[in-house]
């Protein structure tokens, strides 16, 4: 698999330690990001190189992946002069690792589709940590025999990838993902604020609660960090609202009302507006 040439666009604080973990694998990797002097730092601790144009990056590619903002960002490296569109060969597989609406999959799985490219949709959970320690999950939309295809490449920094369904589904998962992810943040607000006026030791409370029941991701990381009044880390309150707008969106076309996911986007509006947008979506406690 390592004799495939791969590109990655997008190396933000998921997307540098990605394709750190395919040049670690063997795999000959050129890499796009918008602020050249980020892909230039890349490309030098990695001996690999680096293009000035997400074409470039893709050109004679086997597999490229994507790692960027939102639906315009992925636009935005997909179509026009400089766009991957213009460059990929025939047969090659494009990989959107973003998190984006299941429309914008659905968009560019016919655009490429045209160009006789393949598609998947592919976002990730499990934060910069996941990244950088190779533990990602992925969650995949698309043609099973790409994704067999893709499989074996996504273990270089991930420890699961599943098949959801055709393309978009992916991406409707990584909805349920973060509508869960919501809620169990909420919850644990709540409930560090009744343990602290308690006068509950928090330590001593996440150790007991998160082997039962209770137990989460949320609570073992980000527990004590929240009873610690610690932010300044991790996934952006600025993401987790672009995430929840997807999902509401998502809800309207299927004419549900998700009341705790709209109770907690407005939460999360108002410390955006408090100016913490860019604090971890834990710093939700101080919304309760």
């Amino acid at each position: 698999m390592s004799e495939k040439k791969v590109s990655f666009i997008g190396l933000g604080v998921m997307g540098y330690p990605m394709a750190g973990h395919l040049a670690r694998a063997g795999f000959d990797t050129t890499v796009y990001n918008r602020t050249t002097a980020r892909a230039e730092r890349w490309a030098s601790e990695y001996q690999q190189t680096f293009a000035n144009t997400p074409r470039e990056a893709a050109s004679d590619c086997d597999i490229v992946f994507v790692c960027v903002g939102n639906d315009n960002d992925v636009r935005s490296v997909i179509y026009g002069d400089d766009g991957v569109l213009t460059s990929m060969k025939p047969d090659s597989i494009l990989v959107d690792h973003t998190t984006t609406s299941a429309e914008l999959a659905e968009e560019l799985a016919a655009a490429f589709k045209e160009k006789g490219v393949h598609f998947i949709d592919a976002p990730v959970s499990g934060g910069q940590a996941g990244a950088e320690n190779g533990a990602l999950t992925i969650m995949c939309g698309g043609d099973e025999g790409i994704f067999n295809i893709v499989n074996p490449i996504f273990d270089a920094y991930a420890k699961q990838a599943v098949l959801l369904g055709e393309n978009g589904q992916g991406q409707r998962c990584k909805m349920v993902n973060q509508i869960c992810i919501a809620g169990i943040l909420q919850g644990l607000s709540e409930g560090l604020l009744l343990a602290q006026a308690s006068g509950l030791d928090i330590e001593q409370v996440t150790s007991v609660l998160k082997h039962g029941a209770a137990g989460s991701w949320q609570m073992e990381n980000r527990a004590v960090t929240m009873a610690q009044d610690t932010f300044d880390f991790g996934f952006a309150i600025d993401w987790m609202r672009k995430d929840l707008g997807i999902c509401l969106d998502e809800a309207k076309r299927h004419d549900l009302t998700l009341s705790l996911t709209q109770e907690v986007d407005s939460k999360y509006a108002s410390l955006q507006e408090q100016g913490l947008g860019r604090m971890d979506t834990s710093v939700l406690i101080k919304a309760n």
